[in-house]
């Protein structure tokens, strides 16, 4: 088993385990695939073609709205699934763009075959389940922070999961991603302690 293979297998035990035949039919679907930095993954519109892991880089998914302005909606990065989640498993066209922040490596699974391996195997079925689940804990989660925590708290909330972006990504994916202009996100960051 190749090393990104192996990365892989060691990702999905942690979430459930697979039994040989669930494991061998997924992982002949997985195929590398890199991407340079500013590349778009997926355009609001368009279905989702993949399921991503992602081995290097750090990507994002966002909303544009009819103003132009655009709202970072989650930031993906290794070792983790990426993929705009709700257009992959309903099959109805992305409201959201996924784009590289930084050249990126993955594995890739076409969305088509994840579906056909979640029908075939009750294993596979629930690994999707609880990965999604363990999605929708943090959205929610994000989303009690967006609604109630000052600035300061959901820079630092950010910080203690992710505290590597500040040194990865442009500040203003940040601020968008905090929901703030890049100003007043260059003054929190110049008041917070870090």
């Amino acid at each position: 088993m190749n090393e990104d293979l192996l990365l892989l297998k060691q990702f999905l035990d942690a979430i459930h385990p697979l039994n040989d035949d669930e494991w061998t039919d997924l992982s002949v679907h997985w195929k590398p695939f890199i991407a340079k930095r500013k590349t778009i993954l997926t355009a609001a519109g368009e279905k989702e073609k993949y399921l991503y892991f992602v081995l290097q880089g750090v990507q994002r998914a966002y909303y544009v709205g009819e103003n132009e302005r655009e709202a970072t909606i989650v930031f993906t990065y290794a070792p983790s699934f990426s993929g705009v989640a709700d257009a992959i498993l309903t099959g109805v066209p992305s409201l959201f763009y996924l784009e590289t922040l930084t050249a990126s490596r993955f594995i890739r699974m076409p969305a088509v075959e994840l579906h056909n391996l979640m029908d075939k195997h009750k294993g596979v079925h629930t690994l999707i389940t609880r990965a999604l689940g363990y999605t929708l804990h943090g959205v929610l989660k994000r989303q009690a922070e967006v609604q109630i925590f000052t600035a300061e708290e959901k820079f630092k909330a950010l910080l203690q999961r992710s505290p590597h972006l500040l040194q990865l990504i442009p500040h203003k994916y940040i601020a968008s991603y905090l929901g703030m202009d890049a100003t007043n996100f260059s003054k929190l960051l110049a008041s917070v302690e870090i």
